[in-house]
């Protein structure tokens, strides 16, 4: 989602200026890439790039063709084969090992043009589908990103794409992109349906000085992150510039105003026993898949131990959730590490990893866009 957010920026900032932008997608890989199908790059007429569609190898052809989109005022489809020995440009020197098809769509100003279709995407917490249609066939249209959708809500409302409502839905419902072979007004083409969820909603409990790093890091990953706790001289604004939230409040009062959901972390680091206490216990109600304590697993146990006593019973699908003491096993000992290993942690748990080195891993790095070619 922050790549998203970062073009839904770029451009706006762009429109103002009065810059044509063409945006790059990439919407089908066939074996290896660096990036994967929904990967996208803005590209200003004036050669500003905001994102990314490989590791930097494609990038610079990929300006050029994104701006002849742009004069021409129509989409293109380019396909690059970085399997090619022949190829000094893109070929096995750079360590890629795929073809990669990068859809150049020119962004007019009529309404529902692929950049409004993405802002939707940002609008609300919400999971969503984006639906691309796209042909590998030399001089056929390439009529590009179509259709917006979460939770029954289609857009735009008036379409010539009904035929795929299933696929977008079946999509959305199994969290899975997918590229489909279909046809659309007697003619083969094909569709990267493609599954979006919402960004990370990040909740730290504490505004110590060892939140700061944490906040830096899950911030450059582009989540959304709220610190809260009781201090008046902590929990500030000025502390934490890079928050989405701070606030002061108490313990009982924690969760209110706090949408709390399936994309909800929560770490509890406040180093008062009492008011993390509290917090987890509020917390186990609730139906996120992580909830940090930081400290040795003497605390957690004593926490559990206190719970117990006040008649509150943890269930194992509960203690499923709790992560104490919290991060992955690096051996971090400054707030630095510590930072990096709770983020490498929910970034595991977010993915349904166990955070192994990939050296160790048989199979792909990853995961396969159903439909892609192997």
């Amino acid at each position: 989602m922050k790549e998203i957010n970062d073009i839904i920026k770029a451009y706006r900032k762009a429109e103002a200026e009065g810059k044509k932008t063409a945006l790059a997608t990439v919407v089908k890989v066939e074996g290896s890439s660096y990036r994967q199908p929904g990967a996208r790059m803005l590209v200003t007429e004036d050669g500003e790039l905001t994102g990314a569609i490989s590791g930097g190898c494609l990038e610079g052809d990929a300006l050029k063709k994104a701006l002849l989109a742009i004069h021409q005022q129509q989409n293109k489809l380019i396909t690059y084969d970085t399997s090619n020995d022949e190829d000094s440009d893109f070929g096995v020197q750079l360590g890629c090992n795929g073809i990669v098809h990068i859809l150049f769509e020119f962004i007019d100003a009529a309404e529902n043009n692929a950049i409004d279709l993405l802002i939707r995407t940002a609008e609300e917490r919400r999971d969503s589908v984006l639906t691309c249609l796209f042909s590998l066939e030399r001089g056929r249209q390439q009529i590009g990103t179509v259709l917006f959708y979460s939770r029954n809500t289609i857009w735009p409302e008036r379409h010539h794409f009904e035929h795929l409502t299933q696929d977008i839905k079946k999509a959305f419902e199994n969290r899975a992109s997918e590229v489909k072979s279909i046809t659309h007004e007697n003619t083969a083409y094909e569709a990267l349906i493609e599954y979006i969820p919402p960004a990370v909603s990040l909740v730290i409990a504490g505004a110590g000085n060892d939140v700061k790093p944490l906040v830096e890091i899950a911030s450059a990953l582009g989540w959304e992150i709220t610190v809260a706790e009781g201090r008046v001289s902590h929990a500030t604004e000025k502390r934490f510039p890079l928050a989405k939230t701070v606030k002061v409040v108490g313990a009982e009062d924690f969760l209110n105003e706090i949408v709390v959901d399936e994309h909800t972390f929560v770490v509890l680091m406040t180093h008062n026993y009492q008011y993390d206490l509290t917090v987890l216990k509020n917390m186990l109600s609730r139906q996120n898949r992580y909830i940090g304590v930081l400290g040795p697993k003497s605390k957690l146990n004593r926490m559990l131990g206190d719970l117990a006593k006040e008649n509150v019973e943890v269930s194992g699908e509960q203690m499923q959730r709790v992560y104490g003491p919290v991060g992955l096993d690096i051996g971090a000992e400054t707030s630095e590490e510590i930072a990096l290993s709770v983020v490498a942690e929910i970034k595991a748990v977010l993915e349904g990893k166990k955070g192994n080195s990939l050296r160790y891993k048989k199979e792909k790095i990853h995961h396969a866009v159903s439909g892609d070619a192997q």
